[in-house]
């Protein structure tokens, strides 16, 4: 057998679990595992001894700001973290200038990811033209975004275009998503109630990173728990496939199982920001750079045992970067700042120190990662596992690394990470797309335009 690549000596985590072997790719894929030693006429050796051996992250949710708001970020530079941080595949999201909405916006931005990405990719484009929805579904999307709510003290980051608020209007819209068999994934958020719990902070004059901190988090997160409630209960009426972004209270976890238990299709996400970065002391030290969201303890207990049982299915980075300039506002006028922190780069280094803290088995990781999603965004067999035909977007891994993340390592056009100074565990060394290196030895090697759309691949392997 003559095969192109041999990664040798480290653990494969294999559909089956943990395998001491080597893999074999030919031709982009995965050709087998063979025992170490075996004979194989390989064109090129990587000794991944002592490593971990993993498939590539598939992030469903990820912010490029490209077009529109290429001062935070393009797709460039947010591929280069994708390689950088083991992401083999990302999905873009629509709220861009102009959102993406129709098939025209959908090919621009098709285009876009086609000449500079360095992963593979795909894209959520906004559901909120009816007649659009079925042309865009054909284009080898894997999955719609609409976000519940509207900005306060700003236009960004929930543009016009990209919202529904409208409960009837969301069920139409179920109705004709669930045509297609595609994923719908929801941003929840009650905007009646938070435009008079918000409007009381400021009433009171909190328009800092704590009012904003205790009000999105008000009342248990009622917000979030009858957005979902309603969001939910409508899945089950129409029959949509429904992906339930940015969980992060105790009654949204439970509402989810719930609903798992009944048949409902839902998948449900966790972003870095909920397990990592979401205490009250990074509220008061980081302040808008922290925020994202405030997850109290209670909550904060219920989403790692939500990931540990796997009710959370999904771990996806909401990659959100902001500058300085952007975020600095927010210490005196908070509801002004644009709210998201950046992700896409550590996020699965960070997962994987959870593991060696006792915090996630290594099975779990890989499973809300890589195989979930790939599986419940129509990807399963292509992305996410590291199976004979699958893509070999692999990812080798020190798990006895000690390291510390720095603001000088930041591969974002920002700059900045909220992580800076946090020291973990264990390091991404090596990332391959389709058999291909884009990461190795603390340097992005892809090339922009490596990247294809990874719905197109998953098509031909049906």
């Amino acid at each position: 057998m003559s095969i192109d690549v041999r990664i040798s000596g480290g653990t494969v985590m294999a559909p089956g679990g943990p395998v001491v072997g080597d893999l074999l790719i030919k031709d982009g894929v995965v050709a087998g595992i063979v025992a170490p030693g075996v004979a194989v006429d390989a064109e090129r050796e990587i000794d991944a001894t002592g490593r971990l051996v993993l498939p590539g992250m598939v992030d469903v949710h990820v912010h490029t700001r490209e077009p529109g708001y290429e001062h935070k970020e393009d797709i460039l530079t947010t591929t280069r973290q994708a390689a950088a941080g083991g992401v083999t595949t990302i999905f873009g999201m629509p709220n861009l200038k102009p959102p993406t909405t129709d098939v025209a916006s959908l090919t621009d931005v098709f285009e876009r990811y086609a000449s500079t990405s360095i992963v593979d990719w795909n894209h959520n484009p906004a559901p909120t033209k009816f007649d659009e929805i079925a042309p865009m579904a054909a284009m080898g999307i894997r999955a719609f975004k609409i976000y519940m709510v509207v900005d306060t003290g700003r236009t960004y980051p929930h543009p016009a275009g990209t919202g529904i608020h409208d409960h009837g209007h969301l069920l139409q819209i179920m109705d004709r998503i669930a045509e297609t068999g595609i994923r719908f994934i929801v941003h929840p958020h009650d905007q009646a109630l938070m435009d008079y719990i918000e409007g009381q902070y400021l009433a009171r004059g909190e328009n800092t990173p704590q009012g904003y901190a205790s009000a999105y988090a008000a009342r248990e997160g009622v917000i979030w728990d009858t957005a979902i409630d309603v969001v939910l209960r409508l899945a089950e009426a129409s029959g949509c496939p429904v992906h339930i972004a940015h969980i992060q209270t105790r009654r949204s976890i439970e509402a989810v199982r719930r609903a798992k238990a009944a048949g409902v299709d839902v998948t449900c996400e966790v972003n870095h920001w909920a397990p990592f970065l979401s205490t009250w002391n990074d509220v008061e030290t980081l302040g808008p750079y922290a925020l994202s969201y405030w997850v109290p303890d209670d909550n904060r207990a219920a989403i790692w045992e939500g990931m540990r049982d796997g009710t959370i299915d999904i771990a996806s980075s909401d990659h959100a970067p902001h500058t300085r300039e952007e975020k600095e506002i927010g210490w005196t006028q908070m509801w002004s700042s644009h709210t998201g922190t950046p992700g896409i780069q550590y996020y699965y280094e960070l997962m994987l120190d959870a593991v060696n803290r006792g915090e996630l088995t290594l099975d779990r990781v890989v499973e809300m990662v890589a195989s979930v999603p790939s599986a419940k965004f129509g990807l399963g067999g292509v992305k996410g596992s590291l199976q004979v035909g699958a893509d070999a977007d692999v990812v080798i891994a020190d798990m006895d690394s000690e390291w510390t993340i720095t603001d000088d390592d930041v591969l974002s056009k920002i700059g900045w990470t909220p992580y800076n100074g946090r020291t973990i565990s264990a390091r991404i060394e090596r990332t391959l797309v389709r058999g291909r290196d884009v990461y190795a030895d603390g340097v992005v090697v892809g090339e922009p335009g490596f990247g294809t759309l990874a719905a197109a691949r998953a098509e031909e392997g049906k």
